[in-house]
């Protein structure tokens, strides 16, 4: 349990991922060609050694919805639990190094908790990934908070923010992630324009708090909790209070946070346009912000993402710095395991976006050949990359099918056990 993604991965490959015809993907793995299996390894490595997916502390716990929670006896009720659960994840499938904390959960006496955060990301090999501030939760924030027409709530907000960039510097943590609810639910009950003001104002603020090396990511949603006007509704607003806020701020991108048959890549492809992709929370939805397992209703989608940003990739000869997290409501699947799926579908999407022709694709939208073109997107996505990403994990010594190594681990029985004795002592989850 002790490796981490350091010591797991060799270094990237130089060989591109178009020099490969994708068409001869699996086909050459199930055959045994020995020199095509090499190529094929060398392609998905390339695509997989630097693709890392970051998963959230609160995945981990007891959660739900605004309905109520489903508990589970091996869901974790503390900090150390929700590391050790992260670095199981990240054994399986070596593609899990950092775990998001959410502060008011994870480090409720905030700067005083750091040491503990330190002391158990070294104890389990697990960084500390994005800090996420909580200005939602409080009752103080029922009429927002940075948005909030009443000057002290807007201070604390502040305050609050500001502070977990401190603890994100304690932590050599890149990344601030706030979420903002605010907004209102009727019609003239809020000053809209006012409320753009005061976000321009205190994002500002917040900005000039942050560290050389250090990114504020601003996210979007359009409804929920607000239902007639969010603050932050879309990815145009949340550009240009990015822009205001100052060069370190850049929008994060929810999968789950659009209106349904959203065009998500094209959100994508123009982030990328204008330099302002962040991040991503990754998750699926049929209806709204469902919170469902990422690909479990529209793989596609995800694997549409990808290639924007592989073709960009390829077309600015750099790699796009994104920051890739699962953001995901685990109210019914075992926590752990829907965590070990979501990394395992990630990688296998990911995988596929890298087989894409990017030269040969250029040239036929260039010409125009709608149907060729089409189909050489679609050939990507429809190779089975299994085999192939089955041989990296063994090349990296991990298990070449991570879900089966983790049942046989008997690590789920021991928290199980361990965990529903203490919760049926009293001991409740904290998130």
């Amino acid at each position: 349990m002790g490796a981490t993604i350091d010591n797991l991965l060799s270094p990237g490959l130089e060989r591109s991922c178009d020099e490969l015809n994708s068409n001869d993907l699996t086909e050459s793995v199930l055959n045994g060609d020995a020199s095509m299996q090499d190529k094929t390894v060398e392609l998905i490595w390339n695509a997989l050694d630097n693709f890392h997916i970051e998963l959230p502390s609160w995945g981990f716990a007891d959660t739900g919805t605004r309905f109520g929670k489903f508990t589970q006896a091996a869901a974790a009720t503390t900090l150390e639990g929700k590391f050790s659960d992260a670095a199981h994840v990240h054994a399986a499938t070596g593609a899990c190094p950092t775990l998001a904390l959410h502060v008011q959960w994870d480090l409720p006496n905030g700067l005083k908790d750091v040491p503990e955060v330190q002391d158990l990301a070294r104890r389990f090999a697990i960084r500390a990934g994005s800090i996420n501030p909580n200005v939602f939760q409080n009752q103080d924030y029922k009429y927002g908070s940075v948005g909030n027409p009443d000057p002290a709530i807007r201070r604390m907000a502040i305050r609050h923010i500001v502070e977990c960039i401190a603890i994100s510097g304690a932590l050599a943590s890149r990344d601030v992630s706030p979420w903002f609810a605010d907004g209102s639910n009727y019609p003239g009950t809020q000053n809209i324009r006012k409320r753009i003001g005061y976000f321009e104002e205190g994002l500002a603020e917040i900005h000039a708090a942050l560290k050389p090396g250090q990114r504020l990511l601003i996210e979007y949603k359009p409804f929920e909790p607000a239902f007639y006007h969010t603050d932050i509704a879309d990815w145009g607003m949340a550009v240009l209070l990015a822009k205001a806020a100052g060069p370190q701020s850049f929008v994060l991108v929810d999968t789950g946070h659009h209106y349904q048959s959203q065009n998500i890549e094209q959100i994508v492809a123009w982030l990328l346009h204008k330099n302002m992709m962040g991040g991503f929370h990754f998750n699926d939805r049929r209806y709204a912000d469902d919170d469902l397992t990422l690909g479990s209703i529209d793989p596609y989608q995800i694997f549409r993402i990808f290639h924007e940003i592989r073709i960009f990739e390829w077309e600015h000869q750099c790699s796009a710095d994104i920051a890739y997290m699962v953001d995901q409501s685990n109210n019914l699947k075992v926590k752990i395991e829907e965590m070990i799926q979501t990394a395992c579908t990630a990688q296998e999407l990911y995988a596929k976006a890298a087989l894409v022709n990017h030269e040969q694709l250029a040239k036929l939208q260039q010409h125009c050949s709608l149907v060729d073109a089409e189909e050489t997107l679609r050939g990507a996505f429809w190779q089975d990359v299994r085999p192939a990403i089955q041989a990296w994990r063994k090349r990296q010594g991990l298990p070449e099918d991570p879900m089966q190594a983790f049942r046989t681990s008997g690590y789920l029985e021991r928290i199980t056990s361990q965990r529903g004795k203490k919760k049926r002592g009293g001991l409740a989850s904290y998130a």
